[in-house]
């Protein structure tokens, strides 16, 4: 009896070895390595290399880069203002389009609403981890909840086009395509779906590759677009091997915290569009709204004549979305005579490094107090223009002085104590205008060939962050 073949495969970047070694010489991680068997590849294959859609031996040549005809493709509008904005303009035929996150943050909700109201598109839904039963009775509810725009010139009709099949083997897969011809296929979860090729068990590191390469093989040779939703670890990252990001046309990350209501979508990868987009969610009983306006949602409702401490308003920009972020800061007196540093939503690197510009170039001293920060509504900023509300909130909660609840802040803070400018300067302007701030704060490089004249908010030039605290403090 022939002895059974196995090999070691990195579980992080897919990399094999006949043997297990602890560090991965691919990606240099620890103890990722997995047994996995090597069985005889089978003939059977998933897809029907008769099928008149695509073929599995296409024959291919080499042509001159001149000889390319290239046009521009209309997109799959998702009827999902947010969802489009993080694509590029929608979804592009024949590509292939992971989305990722933590389990129960709405993953599933989210792709599934959202087919649901495709007007004239054939969906084929496949659910390795649900029953249909279950897929309908989400989908009552996504449908009576109406948090779409879409869904107030629904019919029945657009239920009737989604075809639901609860399968894991990736052939039988191929056959339900065959048959239903669908317009899109929504694959839920891939680390679900299997393959008779590889004699592994569903999720492991050459299922998963396996899987992937052959549906993203049918999403080119057919010009028809894959939905993936994906798992992800504990680090945070896409469950399987690191190729499965490689081979995919788009990755989108779903996240949020369980606490808040907001969720987030970010495209950490994208072919066909930027990767600075960002889709904002308020998670409902009944589904997920997208939110048109997030900085009215982000801003708490405090009368401006209560004046709390330690409350800044900051003008940040997401991709090319202008948001009003409101930043909370606390400082107090260390208790235990180490001074305590913590940020949530913000980089704690660059909290110290505020910190140190306060003590030396202004004379705040706060080496012996406890500084705490937070960037309220449960999200994650990392555009530099917050650099100055931070600032201000720090300094605001030391002197125990409220801002004025009209005041808005953008701007860079360098070591020096200089404020560096910031990009879109005129969409941050138009933003705190919109929502009725009456003064904003921007740095002073930025009023260069900028008429003030156009706002009715007034616009204050800053050199240095001395200058800021006067404007605010007096």
């Amino acid at each position: 009896m022939a002895k059974e073949k196995t090999a070691y495969v990195c579980s992080s970047c897919g990399y094999d070895t006949p043997k297990w070694i602890g560090k991965c010489p691919a990606c240099g991680e620890w103890n990722t390595f997995v047994e996995v068997k090597l069985g005889k590849k089978k003939t059977t294959t998933g897809i029907s290399s008769a099928s008149p859609q695509f073929s599995l031996a296409s024959a291919s040549s080499p042509i001159s880069m001149s000889k390319i005809q290239t046009s521009d493709e209309p997109r799959i509008n998702l009827l999902d203002n947010e969802l489009n904005r993080v694509l590029g303009g929608g979804l592009v035929p024949g590509s292939l389009t992971l989305l990722g996150g933590e389990p129960g943050i709405g993953k599933s909700t989210l792709i599934l609403q959202t087919v649901l109201h495709l007007k004239g598109l054939k969906v084929l839904y496949v659910s390795g981890e649900e029953s249909a039963r279950q897929l309908k009775l989400r989908a009552d509810r996504i449908l009576e909840g109406k948090v779409l725009e879409a869904e107030s010139d629904w019919t029945a009709a657009n239920l009737s086009d989604t075809q639901v099949v609860c399968e894991a083997m990736i052939e039988t897969v191929f056959k339900h395509i065959e048959t239903v011809q669908p317009d899109l296929v929504v694959i839920d979860s891939i680390q679900t779906m299997a393959t008779e090729t590889v004699e592994s068990s569903p999720g492991s590191v050459t299922q998963i590759r396996e899987c992937a390469a052959q549906l993203l093989k049918y999403a080119k040779e057919s010009n028809i677009p894959v939905l993936l939703i994906g798992h992800i670890n504990k680090e945070g990252s896409i469950a399987g091997p690191k190729i499965l990001e490689h081979m995919v046309d788009t990755v989108l990350q779903f996240e949020g915290d369980q606490h808040y209501m907001y969720r987030i979508v970010r495209a950490i990868k994208n072919r066909f569009g930027s990767t600075a987009e960002l889709g904002i969610y308020e998670m409902l009983h009944n589904g997920l709204r997208p939110v048109a306006n997030p900085s009215e949602l982000l801003l708490s409702d405090i009368d401006q004549s209560e004046g709390l401490s330690g409350v800044a308003i900051a003008c940040a920009i997401e991709g090319v979305r202008p948001l009003l972020i409101e930043t909370q800061a606390l400082v107090s007196t260390a208790a235990y005579g180490t001074p305590q540093r913590s940020a949530t939503g913000f980089d704690m690197r660059r909290l110290n490094m505020l910190l140190a510009v306060l003590e030396k170039r202004v004379g705040f001293k706060l080496a012996q107090k406890d500084v705490y920060l937070n960037i309220a509504g449960g999200i994650r900023v990392t555009d530099p223009a917050t650099d100055l509300s931070v600032i201000a909130a720090v300094l605001s909660s030391n002197v125990d002085t409220g801002i004025e609840r009209n005041v808005c802040l953008c701007g860079e803070v360098g070591l020096s104590g200089e404020i560096r400018p910031v990009s879109r300067i005129m969409q941050r302007i138009s933003e705190a205008e919109k929502l009725g701030f009456s003064r904003i704060l921007v740095p002073y490089a930025n009023l260069a060939g900028l008429d003030k004249s156009k706002f009715k908010i007034e616009v204050i030039g800053l050199h240095k962050v001395e200058e800021a605290l006067r404007e605010l403090f007096g």
